[in-house]
């Protein structure tokens, strides 16, 4: 043997570059922390490992996974979407106000419509217009509210002689509620289109290389807006869900606290914040690991500020990981 064969045989059997070790942790980091938690509270609590503690857990996080799903999209195309809890707010009392009025099917239908045109909204102002993302998503999360306010009036909006409007949440199916199916339904649909179609290929382009992406033909701003308008009817969905399942809804529905929720399990999964890089599982695997951080607590009795606590150094050792695995890489 040759020192060429030898050299390549050492090659073949050479262990990951730094940067490819970097990148491989990224890629399944979140998974050993959310399996530790997850034995973890299932020894310390038993409550916790139950049919019925983890389909509660599901049912509750629907609306987050499928906002969030749609919003690691958002991010692997390079923006960012801070209106999804306002528009949350605003298809859930659009929905609940027309349910009062005419059927649950067509409440249900104007809800979504509202976040579409929203996230098209979002969409036409971040790219036709050229406005940063943040702020352009912001603004808008300031309207969105508005306009809640105003369908409501400021009171609370009660369906409960609606009992129909509460069917796309609550019905069960095979012991699970229509919810969790929507949730995973959803999130599937999604997962497939970043991972197997070209509109999820070009969301990675844009977001890694804008321009090198406009080079290679992808046309960057059409698939941003794409983004915008998915995350938008995602975030309409997940307020109608959840006013279906309670039969009411009100224009300031912890709107502040979803978007930073939805944000902080995408960046947890490995998303990163600066485009380019994510996947739809991870940020599933993100957002339940919060929730599970958050049930826990529950059940063992702890106080809820250290969940605050605990979410505000997870989101910045999440963050600090993406800056220095990139700094690695280049």
């Amino acid at each position: 043997m040759n020192n060429s064969d030898v050299t390549g045989s050492r090659a073949a059997l050479a262990l990951p570059s730094g940067a490819g070790m970097v990148s491989m942790l990224r890629k399944a980091g979140i998974v050993w922390p959310f399996l530790i938690l997850f034995i973890v509270l299932s020894v310390a609590s038993g409550p916790f490992f139950s049919k019925v503690n983890l389909l509660d857990i599901l049912d509750q996080q629907a609306s987050t996974l499928i906002i969030a799903a749609a919003g690691t999209m958002v991010l692997v195309a390079g923006c960012i979407d801070l209106s999804v809890g306002a528009t949350y707010a605003l298809a859930g009392v659009t929905a609940t106000e027309l349910a009062l009025h005419t059927s649950p099917f067509l409440a249900v239908v104007a809800g979504v419509a509202t976040g579409l045109v929203v996230g098209l909204v979002n969409g036409v102002v971040a790219t036709t217009f050229r406005i940063n993302s943040l702020i352009a998503t912001l603004a808008m999360s300031f309207v969105v509210s508005g306009l809640a306010s105003l369908v409501t009036s400021g009171n609370l909006i009660i369906a409960y002689a609606k009992p129909g409007f509460a069917d796309l949440a609550r019905t069960v199916f095979l012991s699970v509620n229509t919810s969790t199916w929507t949730m995973i339904a959803v999130v599937l649909l999604f997962g497939l289109v970043l991972s197997r179609t070209a509109a999820g290929r070009y969301m990675y382009a844009a977001g890694s290389n804008a321009d090198a992406a406009r080079l290679a033909g992808v046309r960057v701003q059409q698939t941003r807006l794409l983004a915008f308008v998915l995350s938008g009817g995602a975030a309409a969905l997940g307020g109608v869900i959840d006013a279906s399942r309670v039969l009411s809804a009100q224009a300031s529905n912890g709107e502040t606290t979803l978007t930073f929720t939805v944000l902080a399990g995408i960046v947890v999964g490995g998303t990163s914040i600066l485009g380019g890089e994510g996947a739809i599982w991870r940020t599933v695997v993100g957002v339940l690991f919060i929730a599970l951080i958050g049930n826990g607590s529950d059940l063992l009795g702890l106080n809820p500020l250290y969940d605050q606590i605990a979410l505000g150094v997870i989101l910045l050792l999440a963050v600090g990981a993406d800056a220095w695995s990139r700094l690695r890489v280049t």
